[in-house]
């Protein structure tokens, strides 16, 4: 017996010196569970005896005012006070331990209270914060957290009296309470901080690689932690750094030399080491590495982090961005920074925001510009793990401020860099949705250099042409190009279309622009339908295209469409909320996210074997219409049952259009082709039959559905024909009833309330979806869809229990999410084609302000050569660094959204071309037979006219938008303007 206890005891000894060594080492906790809410203010409720029994349970992160998203307007979202209340216990060998506090954020301030106590106040509602609760922890007791929120939209700073900028009606959907996640870290005395700079004044880790070999897959990785010694006693410390791959292989082991830190002293520690073999983070493949740091005091370690993180190589020069030493055109779309959905708000689980991002990059998107403010870390974690690049703001609205503002701005955008420069994803900074001064933007950019001078981060501002500072720039609405810094377009297409509008052959007849006035001015953009989006994207971004790299020494490096999904924000169309989204709220898709998925298959230049055929085949006998096909081949068939109507007529780039369509039942089929006729991609649509029945389609976390009352199942719901096929033009009322441990959140759909919560809600163009969520119960959920004259569908899933004990959760709530890998490695190779090369301008003269021709070349979009508005004087001679065969000329001329400018243009005095330039979105591109010579003179052929329409280029709300630099000179019947002239050869070969 003797003999088998000390077997035993030998056998465990293992295990009690694993146990005492993870006692010593960090704990984080999801704080979600175990909240109580109360709508409205209450006094005492921050005492821990407060009777909170009747408060209403949730699961954070939690809106209070959630049902309301999409259901109001943006400006009348409830505002005022909410209390949010948690009872907790730490675990019992936590009592000397040093305990911290977590928030992602909340809106818009909070006061907080811990036993009755408070410990401090947040009122930026953007920011993570958090509290260090060491002092106030009870051991072996109940803890009781107590918050309250304020979410006025005129909420002011207490110590300023100032408000937030960024507090604003149009852009920032107030979801008001506690809408992110919370986190409860427990540490050692002797600990690597938390990177939560506004309120525990401390910088985290900092992870990030360098001396980069692309093609030989290695890199120096550098890990560094600043350490806080809260121990009476000075220590010395290895600190150690572990590198493990996906499948938490190590990969590499490293340490820095011992180093002694004295009692009380705070310092950073730095371990780096070569590593080979290193797959690098990039667009649409989201390969991540776990980088754990530790403090080992004679060998025993004493506290551990691990970081989520990725490796990736960038550059912004030329007037291009580099992604691992490939040029990449930037692609995608300005996206509200609360990414909501209707009913729940931002606050939706991590595998939902995982589903929303990756639509993005499945439309081959490569860039989410989030707008005005810094996104959650959800979504900022959701782009590392989709492979999606992120532009992020810190905070701002519409303009440069000074003073307590700007100081705020400043505060939110250091925090921001701190709490997210480990984050691969992230490859732009940005300063301001307006341009800010050179002295503002040097001031974001030092903050940038101290605090994360090594991750390969642009720094910028929309507009800033012409400031040196930033390293990025670009207008919204037209294109802005250069051979430096790269330019790309904040916000190319805002037209807005509701999905359930086809065209005007189809239920409910939608005629293209139909729809009530937007502050007494037209607003036909805003009432588009699904044919007239889908084309309008494309007309927009061909010009961009037209732009790209390869096309010259000074290029457009892309843009971004706002939005991506229809958003709860400012609108300007028939409904109570923003539907400029390639998607719609429920992220169902439109045809203009196919528009995009062609014509952004590519790095740069367009794969040619993108296609799509707009719209669906399901009309009414005798009805005749254009039938529009987006191609990147050179030609597109449509073949109508087995017959051929020939080839479509091509226009802006992408588009084919077969005018006046016969409809007949049966099946129409796009195929494309090469210049040379070989068949590069077909698609096709059937007519569907008749309405039979209801199909239900679950989409899920890939982990299952958890019963932790914040996760939710998106359940689609189609009508269908006998065969299965989707009715495209069926608007059938579905009658859902749900039984089991869940909570209805609904759907949207036009109407009343937009069917916000409603069991009652209709399918719009054969489609919608419904969200539902659990509660902390685990059990089976049984979902019914209904509909008169249809086949009943139901749906069973299970919710699956999370372990929860005392308030805390070991299960944090990404955890187990897998990334996206669709995409592969960065290719090798260039991205482009060079199709034209810009000849090289020596000097210039002009009919007048000779000493200002410069400014017609000089790669700067705000100055401009102009000449005295007389015919006579309307010419300006470039003469080129050499004789060349020049074969085209670029123009951005002044009034190049308005005006219309007869040309001429001569190479050597020899006309090359003659004719009217076409007003667009900035370039105006002659091209011509190639003529040998050493000068090119451009002349006004006669007087320049206004488009027809005196609307062209005015915004509903009477702004007028850019249309290059003001001139007097350009009203006068003889007046020419130039601001960026460039002339080009064919390349050799």
């Amino acid at each position: 017996m003797k003999l088998i206890y000390v077997m035993l005891i030998a056998a465990l000894l293992p295990f009690f010196g694993m146990a005492q060594q993870t006692a010593a080492t960090r704990q984080t906790y999801n704080f979600n569970p175990g909240w109580k809410l109360h709508v409205g203010d209450l006094s005492a409720a921050e005492n821990p005896g407060f009777d909170d029994h009747t408060w209403k349970p949730v699961t954070l992160p939690y809106a209070w005012n959630e049902d309301e998203a999409f259901k109001k307007s943006i400006e009348d979202l409830s505002t005022g006070i909410a209390w949010y209340r948690k009872h907790f216990t730490l675990p019992a060998n936590s009592q000397s331990s040093k305990v911290f506090l977590e928030f992602e954020g909340i809106r818009q301030a909070g006061e907080f209270y811990l036993n009755g106590k408070f410990i401090g106040r947040h009122e930026n509602g953007v920011m993570a914060f958090g509290f260090d609760i060491s002092a106030l922890i009870i051991p072996n007791q109940e803890n009781v957290l107590a918050v309250k929120i304020d979410n006025a939209w005129n909420y002011k700073e207490k110590a300023t009296n100032s408000g937030y900028q960024w507090n604003d009606k149009n852009f920032n959907a107030n979801y008001g309470g506690i809408s992110k996640n919370v986190r409860l870290h427990i540490t050692g005395n002797v600990y690597q901080t938390l990177p939560l700079y506004s309120t525990l004044n401390t910088t985290g880790n900092y992870c990030y690689a360098k001396d980069f070999n692309i093609i030989g897959k290695s890199a120096v990785v550098v890990s560094e932690s600043q350490v806080k010694n809260e121990s009476s006693t000075d220590q010395k410390l290895v600190y150690e750094v572990e590198l493990k791959d996906l499948d938490g292989k190590t990969v590499k082991t490293f340490t820095s030399a011992e180093t002694t830190i004295k009692a009380g002293d705070t310092l950073t520690l730095k371990a780096e080491a070569l590593v080979t073999g290193l797959n690098f983070w990039s667009w649409g493949y989201g390969y991540l590495y776990t980088v754990t740091s530790r403090l080992k005091s004679a060998g025993k370690i004493i506290d551990e982090l691990s970081t989520k993180t990725g490796f990736r190589k960038t550059g912004f020069k030329n007037g291009m961005v580099y992604l691992n030493d490939r040029v990449l055109m930037m692609k995608g779309y300005a996206q509200r920074s609360s990414n909501e959905w209707p009913a729940i708000g931002l606050s939706v689980p991590p595998w939902l925001s995982d589903y929303s991002n990756r639509l993005m990059v499945e439309s081959n998107a490569n860039l989410v510009r989030w707008m005005h403010i810094t996104p959650w870390k959800q979504d900022i974690e959701s782009c590392d793990r989709v492979g999606l690049i992120q532009a992020m703001p810190a905070g701002d609205s519409e303009k440069d401020v000074t003073g307590t503002r700007w100081d705020q701005r400043k505060a939110v955008m250091t925090d921001a860099i701190i709490y997210n420069r480990n984050n691969p994803s992230i490859i732009f900074y940005e300063c301001g949705n307006e341009s800010i001064s050179a002295a503002h933007m040097q001031e974001m950019k030092d903050i940038r250099n101290l605090y994360d001078p090594n991750g390969g981060r642009a720094i910028g501002s929309r507009e800033m042409l012409d400031i040196p500072e930033a390293e990025y720039g670009g207008e919204m609405l037209y294109i802005n190009k250069s051979a430096t810094k790269p330019l790309w377009s904040m916000e190319y297409a805002r037209d807005e279309a509701l999905r359930k509008y086809w065209d005007e052959f189809s239920p409910p007849f939608h005629v293209n622009g139909a729809g009530p006035k937007y502050k007494d001015a037209d607003a036909s953009d805003y009432n588009r339908n699904q044919d007239s989006f889908a084309i309008e994207d494309v007309t927009r971004w061909n010009e961009y295209y037209q732009e790209r790299p390869g096309t010259g020494t000074r290029v457009s490096s892309g843009g971004v469409n706002i939005i991506f999904s229809d958003s709860n924000t400012h609108h300007r169309g028939e409904e109570n909320y923003r539907r400029s989204g390639e998607v719609d709220a429920m992220r169902i898709t439109k045809d203009a996210y196919f528009a995009h998925q062609v014509m952004w298959d590519g790095w740069v230049d367009a794969k040619k074997t993108g296609l799509h055929l707009i719209g669906h085949w399901n009309y009414k006998a005798g009805i005749k219409k254009n039938v529009y096909v987006v191609a990147a081949g050179d030609k597109v068939e449509l073949i109508l049952n087995h017959k051929s109507l020939g080839f479509g007529e091509k226009s802006n780039g992408f588009l084919f259009t077969f005018r006046n369509i016969a409809y007949q039942d049966g099946t129409i089929r796009a195929i494309s082709y090469s210049s040379a006729g070989k068949k590069l991609a077909e698609t096709q649509l059937k007519t569907a039959g008749r309405p039979a029945g209801l199909k239900l389609t679950a989409i899920k976390n890939p982990n299952g559905f958890k019963a932790d009352g914040d996760d939710v199942v998106l359940v689609q719901v189609e009508v269908v024909d006998q065969d299965g096929n989707r009715c495209p033009t069926a608007s059938n009322m579905i009658s859902f009833s749900l039984n089991g441990p869940a909570e209805w959140r609904g759907g949207l759909a036009q109407g009343p309330d937009n069917y916000i919560l409603a069991k009652d809600l209709p399918v719009e163009s054969g489609v919608n979806r419904v969200l539902i969520r659990s509660t902390t119960t685990a059990g089976q959920i049984n979902l019914t869809a209904k509909a008169e004259g249809l086949q009943t569908a139901n749906l069973s899933f299970e919710t699956l229990a999370v372990k929860t004990k005392n308030g805390l959760s070991a299960q944090l709530p990404s955890d187990g999410l897998k990334p996206n890998l669709s995409k592969g490695a960065t290719p090798p190779g260039p991205s482009y084609t060079v199709t034209r090369k810009s000849v090289k301008i020596a000097s210039a003269e002009a009919g007048a302000n000779n000493d200002k021709a410069i400014l017609s070349f000089d790669d700067n979009e705000l100055s401009d050569w102009v000449n005295d508005g007389r015919v006579a004087t309307a010419w300006i001679k470039y003469t080129l660094a050499k004789e060349s065969s020049v074969s085209a000329v670029a123009l951005k001329l002044n009034g190049f959204r308005t005006k219309i400018y007869p040309l001429r243009i001569l190479v050597d005095g020899k006309v090359a071309f003659e004719g009217n330039s076409t007003p667009s979105l900035g370039y105006f591109t002659a091209n011509f037979k190639a003529i040998k010579g050493k000068t090119v003179t451009i002349q006004l052929a006669g007087s320049g006219k206004e488009k027809e329409n005196s609307n062209i280029g005015v915004e509903v709300n009477g702004k007028k938008l850019d249309d290059g630099v003001e001139r007097a000179e350009t009203k006068l019947k003889g007046g020419l303007s130039i601001i960026e002239a460039e002339i080009y050869e064919q390349p050799q070969g």
